[in-house]
């Protein structure tokens, strides 16, 4: 083959360079593991005997045939691979490995090419692909998020009495409808805030926290000053303090959190234990805004309830739930507490099925 470099189903293969990168995105691989992959890629289609690893790889460095099975095992993880149904590398029992997925040889100065680009593909367009459909999928979780906020909060509305002949299922579609649009702008301003913050910074790292605060504080403003200006125009009378700049902050930077520790980081397999890390750091964030005296969407709702009393979009069943009459300072710490554990669940959640789903930003292995 030629010695340039090796392109195979979205991987890009430099060995002059020792670089392995997909779409782009530079694909972290130690030192020895990238030899035995170049090794195998080399040697496409034909059988590589587990003697040539040892004196090529290792080099008479004496290891078990383990640590041989184990650069196999990590090889096919980054790549994305099943032994059970390969697409890359198949094994060869007691006799050794073959690669075996199409590969196509580079001229020597299309492998340098990527060499002078940004190693995570941020240089490729305005916003790089791995980052955009994080974004995307971010979005689609706040959306989830909402609407199980407003399933659940539309039930509860549903559950009072009925002024005016409103009948329960108008109460619970509008709940949904509401919750549902306020949590999809919500988190499309800390998506692409840490979207954003990842393109200056030409890499998906902490700097997803200021990204994420920073948009969650910008979107947070525009909607109350356009929420409240709406309400005062229709009705005639200011909503009060609701859900705003500051909330937006502490929960876009709780997301930005959780997708740093998580996203990147997230093994194959370890959806639940990302999930559960998000979760934590939403009732956090939704504890903080409540113990500091701000409201999310129970507390706005419950505000807004208050200021027109003619209002059907009543919580004070959730109130009844934990001993008090009405939505009172018990429930509104709950509530908040349990709308940042779904608001960030759902957005980390959907961004680590997308990076598992297009093999986005490999772990370190």
């Amino acid at each position: 083959m030629a010695s340039g470099g090796y392109r195979f189903e979205g991987f890009e293969l430099d060995p002059a360079d020792r670089r392995l990168t997909r779409d782009g995105v530079l694909v972290d691989l130690n030192a020895r593991y990238l030899d035995a992959l170049i090794l195998l890629v080399r040697e496409q289609g034909r059988l590589v005997p587990k003697d040539r690893f040892m004196d090529e790889v290792w080099r008479g460095v004496p290891v078990t045939d383990e640590a041989l099975t184990q650069c196999i095992r990590t090889l096919r993880r980054t790549l994305g691979d099943d032994a059970a149904r390969p697409r890359f590398i198949a094994t060869a029992p007691k006799h050794g490995y073959r690669f075996i997925a199409a590969v196509e040889p580079l001229a020597e100065q299309d492998a340098r090419t990527p060499a002078t680009a940004d190693p995570t593909g941020a240089d490729r367009g305005p916003i790089p692909r791995p980052f955009l459909t994080l974004g995307v999928a971010g979005v689609a979780g706040g959306g989830l998020a909402g609407l199980v906020g407003g399933l659940i909060y539309g039930l509860i509305g549903a559950s009072e009495p009925a002024p005016g002949g409103v009948g329960a299922l108008s109460v619970l579609l509008v709940m949904i409808c509401v919750t549902t649009l306020v949590a999809v702008v919500g988190a499309a301003g800390v998506c692409f805030g840490m979207v954003l913050a990842a393109r200056i910074a030409r890499r998906f790292d902490a700097w997803s926290i200021v990204g994420g605060a920073g948009g969650g504080l910008l979107v947070g403003a525009v909607v109350k000053l356009l929420g409240a200006d709406a309400i005062t125009l229709l009705f005639g009378g200011s909503p009060g303090d609701i859900t705003g700049a500051p909330e937006g902050a502490v929960l876009g930077a709780a997301v930005g959190l959780a997708a740093w520790l998580t996203v990147r980081r997230t093994r194959r397999g370890s959806l639940r234990l990302g999930v559960a890390t998000a979760a934590g750091c939403g009732l956090v964030a939704g504890l903080m805004v409540a113990i500091l005296g701000g409201r999310l969407m129970g507390g706005s709702l419950d505000l807004l309830a208050d200021q027109f009393p003619g209002s059907r979009l009543r919580l004070d069943a959730f109130g009844r739930l934990f001993g008090e009459p009405d939505f009172g300072p018990v429930s509104h710490v709950v509530s908040a507490g349990l709308e940042g554990l779904l608001f960030c669940a759902c957005i980390v959640g959907t961004m680590i099925l997308a990076r598992r789903r297009f093999r986005l930003f490999r772990p370190r292995v």
